[in-house]
Order: C-alpha cells, then sequence, then structure tokens
C-alpha cells in the first residue's frame, strides 16, 4: 500500500504530510471560506503558538487591530 495518494506537501515548509498526520487550518470569514491551510505537525504548533500570542496582545507589531470571534 503506497501513501503516494494520501500524501500532500505542508502548506508551510513544504515536506510531504500523510492525511493521518497533516492539520488544516481554515479561514472563514461571514461563513464564506477566505483561507485553508494543510500544516505538518511542526507547523500547525508554530501556527498555534502565533495564534495564542497574538490573541494575548504579544504579536509584536505595536498596532490596534481588533479580532472579532463570532
Amino acid at each position: 500500500m503506497s501513501d503516494a495518494a494520501t500524501s500532500e506537501p505542508c502548506d508551510a515548509c513544504g515536506d510531504p504530510t500523510t492525511d493521518a498526520l497533516a492539520r488544516t487550518v481554515r479561514l472563514s470569514v461571514d461563513r464564506a471560506n477566505i483561507d485553508t491551510q494543510r500544516l505538518c505537525p511542526d507547523c500547525f504548533a508554530d501556527w498555534i503558538r502565533r495564534y495564542q500570542d497574538r490573541m494575548a496582545g504579544r504579536d509584536g507589531d505595536g498596532g490596534d487591530s481588533e479580532i472579532i470571534v463570532d
């Protein structure tokens, strides 16, 4: 049995990632899909860290952007 059919590259680093290990991050605005990313476990962990930092106000950009979660 080959993984070729179930293996696609990570959108962040480009490494091949099998379906069993891949994580999909979807961004939707007003129920419209804006972005979808397929990430390997390491890139997904990095994405989660960045998300947590930004939600906690530790993004470092000093901006006054407003995040609304529905």
